[in-house]
Formats: structure tokens, C-alpha cells, sequence
């Protein structure tokens, strides 16, 4: 039998459709034996046809999704039974007008009319009730969860702060990198150079080997740990870094990135979207101390006996007149090492991790805040965000509650 998916009317809008609607549907499996019109489940006295359910899986096939597409037709069509009924019962069902808009819409998806796309359907003996059905179930099931939960879904202002204060540090897009540093002098530079090239070439796409470079040649702290950073806010990363970053696939290496006095590449490890806006950070303000000693013991214990006594960098003010600087700096001027190492950071924490002055001086740095930009619109998309991951919240939990109080009797 030919695959539908691979058919010549869908090679192109129905394959194109089936990625925009994301169905986490589940290949068609043998012809059922049963008259096709007998029922194959019955829902609270209401049928569900075996026809039904091999049209629902033709018409999933057609879209080209994936799985059990039999078994996720019967459970879907279960699903709806129980939608309609509440429908009926409080006369939220899809009316004509709105069923004629959604299958135009949904055609649309595929750049056909409804016409067209109708035809294209039965070209594939999908017959047109399976599509209107499938349409005004998924009509009648929106009007029900806006009726019954659109109050109580609702989003306050202060809603939106949090979600936006969250998407600044850990609840919007994130990135896992991991990093091999090596620093370079004025004698070594050129060596270094052409070495941590040809090292990223043959690093590329490898995580292991990868991790086992830093753990060789990484003067950063992370190289114990094979060089990872973990996961941190992508609106945190560097704008140049991130620009290399973005367009790679996991386990790609940059190519080197110059950070001062040191050198560097980076291997993406991963990369996490939310369906919030993260506010751009512009800007970063941080506090410098230089400690005498580099990377020594005695360094080391200074730098600790100062963290342990400040919490912000307005502290310093009172432990150490005189001895800081703080500087206040648009993303893209801050220098690259310092800036790397500030994403590591959240606010009021401090790094040790780097020096100056050919090593001789530990660099003692304290983020102390980020400064956010939030895209036009970007309160209102955060809103509307939040208000449809509560709706489907609450429409999942109607939906079990709807399954546990009826009565199903499936035949083979």
C-alpha cells in the first residue's frame, strides 16, 4: 500500500502543515475486521464507529504524524465524545460560522481554500465530516475551557513582573556551553593562536573529547569538570559570543575567541526556549578588586575573607574604602573575559577566576546587577503566555475528570 504522507497531493502543504500544527499524534495499522460502521467504543451511551476512527487516522497519516495513529484516533475520539456532550449541555458548541472560519484557517495552514484543501482529503478517501469533525471538536473544546476557566486564568500585573523577573535569570531561553580557555602572553601569542585553532577543528562535534581537552589545557576553573558551564540564561551570554553560538548545533566549537589576556573556544552543549519574552539585558554594573598574589593560597584566602564580608557591592563602600572600582557598562563594551565571567554570576555574587598584570594580581569581580530591555509588546505576549499555559492546565485536569466519571466500554 502507498504511504499517504508520501502521496503526490501532499508532498508539499499537508508535510508543511503538519509542523505548524506540532500534533504529537500517534501508522496506520491493518484493516479493521469489524463492520466499519458497528461501534468500536461507546462513551456515556454516545458511539464512536470504527469508520470513524479509521478515517481520523487516515486524515492524522495525511498530515504526516507519527505513531500508533489507530490507537491515538480511538483515544482522541474518545476525548471529543466527552467534549461534546458538555458543549450540548451548555450550548458552547462550534456554530456554522465559526466551524466555516476554522476549517478556512486551517486550510489555510497548507496555502489551499477549504475547497481545495477538501479535495485534496478526498483524493486520499478522507471523507469531508472527518475534517468538519475534527474542526468543530477542536472548536466546541476551546469555547468550553474560555467559558469555564477564562476568569480564573486570568494574569495580574504582578503575574507579569515575576514572569519577566524569572526570564531575566532562569525561566527564559537558556544555554549549556562548555569552555577551554588558555591564556596567552606577547611570546607565546602566536603559538597559542595557531594550537587552540587547530585543537577546535578537531574537537568539533565530539562533547567527550571535548571535555577531556579542557580538563588538560583549560586554565578556567570549569576545566575539572570538563569545561561545562551548566546551563545559564542565555540573555546573560556575551552578544558577540552568543552571535557565534545561536546559528551551531549541539557539540559544534567555535572558532577562537579572543578574551584579553587569554584565549578561548566554545562548544554548544545545548539550547532552551520558553514561550516568554526574555528581556535583552543592555547593560551590567560590577565591582573590581584587585588582589596582590594572582591565583596564590594567600590570594585565595583574601578574596574568600572579602566575600564573606560583603553582601552587595555597596558593601565595599564600608569594607574597603578606596581599594575597588565600579564600573557601569553597556553589554557589548564590556571586555571578554570579564564579561564571560559575569555570566556565570546572578547578582551579588563574586568570581575569582581571573587575573591581571601577567598573572601577578588576582581580579576579585562582584556582579552587581543587570539592566533589561523589554521588546515592544513583550508584556502582553507574556501575558498571553501565561494565560493559555493555565487554560490548558486547567482544561487537562477537566478533561481527566470528565474520563473518570464516565463510562467507556471499548470492544477490540
Amino acid at each position: 500500500m502507498t504511504t499517504r504522507a508520501d502521496s503526490p497531493q501532499f508532498t508539499g502543504p499537508l508535510k508543511a502543515l503538519a509542523a505548524a500544527l506540532a500534533i504529537s499524534f500517534a501508522a496506520l495499522t491493518p484493516a479493521i475486521a469489524q463492520s466499519p460502521f458497528s461501534a468500536a467504543v461507546t462513551v456515556n451511551d454516545r458511539i464512536v464507529t470504527y469508520y470513524e476512527i479509521s478515517q481520523r487516522a487516515q486524515f492524522l497519516e495525511a498530515l504526516n504524524a507519527p505513531g500508533d495513529l489507530l490507537e491515538e484516533a480511538r483515544e482522541t475520539l474518545i476525548n471529543e465524545r466527552l467534549q461534546q456532550e458538555v458543549g450540548e449541555r451548555f450550548g458552547l458548541l462550534a456554530s456554522p460560522d465559526d466551524l466555516e472560519q476554522g476549517m478556512a484557517e486551517f486550510a489555510g495552514r497548507a496555502n489551499m481554500n477549504t475547497e481545495a484543501f477538501l479535495g485534496a482529503l478526498q483524493n486520499e478517501g478522507i471523507a469531508p465530516e472527518t475534517f468538519r469533525d475534527f474542526v468543530a471538536a477542536g472548536i466546541t473544546w476551546r469555547n468550553i475551557v474560555r467559558a469555564r476557566f477564562g476568569p480564573r486564568a486570568q494574569v495580574s500585573e504582578d503575574e507579569i513582573d515575576r514572569a519577566l523577573t524569572l526570564s531575566a535569570s532562569d525561566g527564559g531561553a537558556q544555554i549549556n556551553i562548555a569552555e577551554l580557555v588558555v591564556p596567552i602572553t606577547p611570546e607565546n601569542e602566536d603559538q597559542i593562536r595557531t594550537d587552540i585553532a587547530r585543537l577546535a577543528e578537531e574537537l568539533d562535534g565530539s562533547i567527550g573529547a571535548f571535555s577531556e581537552a579542557a580538563r588538560a589545557y583549560s586554565a578556567a576553573a570549569t576545566g575539572r569538570q570538563g569545561g561545562g558551564l551548566g546551563w545559564r540564561p542565555l540573555s546573560t551570554i556575551p552578544p558577540q559570543l552568543r552571535a557565534l553560538l545561536l546559528p551551531m548545533n549541539v557539540g559544534d566549537v567555535t572558532d577562537p575567541v579572543p578574551l584579553g589576556p587569554a584565549i578561548a573556544i566554545f562548544q554548544l552543549r545545548g539550547l532552551d526556549e520558553t514561550g516568554f519574552v526574555s528581556p535583552e539585558v543592555t547593560a551590567v554594573e560590577y565591582a573590581q578588586v584587585l588582589i596582590p598574589g594572582g591565583q596564590s593560597e594567600e590570594a585565595l584566602v583574601e578574596a574568600r575573607a572579602l566575600r564573606d564580608e560583603i553582601d552587595t557591592c555597596d558593601d565595599l563602600y564600608g569594607v574597603r574604602p578606596g581599594g575597588f572600582e565600579i564600573t557601569a557598562l553597556p553589554i557589548e563594551d564590556v571586555p571578554g573575559d570579564i564579561s564571560l565571567e559575569l555570566a556565570r554570576l546572578d547578582a551579588n555574587e563574586v568570581s575569582f577566576g581571573l587575573t591581571r598584570a601577567n598573572g601577578t594580581q588576582m581580579l576579585f569581580l562582584m556582579l552587581c546587577g543587570r539592566s533589561t530591555e523589554l521588546p515592544e509588546g513583550g508584556r502582553e505576549e507574556v501575558r498571553q503566555a501565561l494565560f493559555q499555559q493555565r487554560l490548558e492546565s486547567y482544561a487537562q485536569g477537566y478533561l481527566a475528570e470528565l474520563r473518570a466519571d464516565a463510562i467507556i466500554d471499548e470492544n477490540p
